[in-house]
């Protein structure tokens, strides 16, 4: 897992990514305008494929199965709890969106929210349009799929 977290921060801090949490083999960053720029959105999807080229996929046999979700909103970001157990945080329907496309994304794929996908939609006009029934929602999900598993092996 230190590999995969050694590339995952060094990714995520070139797209002026905060890493939240660094959890078993997942890593959750927030992509904050005030601080990434209006680009942020761009930045999210540039991170995301560049993560995902750098643990192999694309260029030949990935050395870890990944997946990435991504959603873009309000959240309330800060430090939780009190005394001395205290964590940095973000919170929101927006968070929980993002990690249940997560868990929808199979090895290779990007999961992005259909409103994340409309503002990087001319970099991914592969994207496959899916609606996914996510737990904690009433109503089904518009989001996009690109599969980088797929894509042709180039050198």
């Amino acid at each position: 897992m230190n590999r995969f977290y050694a590339v995952a921060t060094q990714v995520l801090a070139h797209h002026d990514a905060v890493i939240d949490k660094l959890v078993g083999d997942e890593v959750m960053a927030l992509f904050i305008r005030a601080f990434a720029g209006d680009a942020c959105i761009g930045k999210m999807a540039s991170s995301a494929e560049t993560l995902l080229c750098s643990v192999g996929y694309g260029k030949g046999e990935p050395w870890l199965p990944l997946g990435v979700g991504m959603d873009f909103g309000t959240a309330f970001v800060g430090n939780v709890g009190s005394g001395e157990v205290k964590d940095f945080t973000a919170l929101g329907d927006v968070v929980n969106t993002a990690a249940r496309l997560q868990a929808e994304a199979r090895p290779g794929q990007i999961v992005m929210s259909e409103s994340v996908y409309q503002a990087v939609s001319e970099r991914f006009p592969e994207a496959l349009a899916v609606e996914m029934t996510l737990k904690g929602k009433s109503e089904p999900v518009a989001a996009r799929v690109i599969d980088l598993a797929a894509r042709p092996v180039t050198a």
